[in-house]
């Protein structure tokens, strides 16, 4: 889970990075093209043509790249890919999520395992969908729901594929 959230939050960070450089020798290269452009932004977002040329200009004497990484690209600082940061909190909920269903294969009994596992893993989900919904300020119970219901159509989907090859997947 963790090198997966890795490679892929990597290929995000790879693309930015990518972008950035462009946009540099873009701006290197065909500065007037560029300030139009952003110009054009601006209009776009409701300023009038004058005052977008004015806003332009500034933000270009200012800091060029940043306002077309910012308003262009939509690359800010703070919402940048971090690929470890992504890895590390990947494998830490990964570790916390699997915790609920290993504690229910200690203490069930052999009989009721199956029952068990699964729906102390679909309430354990719940829980947590519902811990990251309070988190990111979405809609507690839309987010649980949603969890929870592509959870267990994730285990149902794995078991009847168990039950169709004749093994436990």
């Amino acid at each position: 889970m963790a090198a997966g959230e890795y490679v892929s939050v990597s290929s995000q960070a790879d693309t930015e990075q990518a972008d950035l450089a462009r946009e540099r020798l873009e701006l290197e290269t065909f500065p007037e093209a560029e300030l139009e452009e952003l110009t054009q932004i601006h209009v776009k977002r409701g300023l009038t043509p004058e005052l977008a040329g004015q806003v332009a200009v500034q933000l270009t004497a200012n800091d060029a790249l940043d306002a077309h990484s910012r308003d262009e690209l939509g690359v800010v600082e703070h919402m940048a890919a971090r690929p470890i940061e992504a890895a590390l909190t990947s494998a830490a909920t990964f570790a916390v999520g699997a915790a609920m269903p290993l504690l229910m294969v200690v203490l069930s009994p052999p009989s009721m395992l199956i029952y068990s596992v699964a729906i102390a893993s679909l309430l354990f989900l719940a829980l947590l969908g519902a811990i990251g919904a309070k988190a990111g300020g979405a809609h507690i119970l839309k987010a649980t729901a949603r969890v929870t219901f592509w959870g267990a159509f994730a285990m149902a989907l794995t078991a009847g594929i168990g039950a169709l090859v004749g093994t436990a997947v």
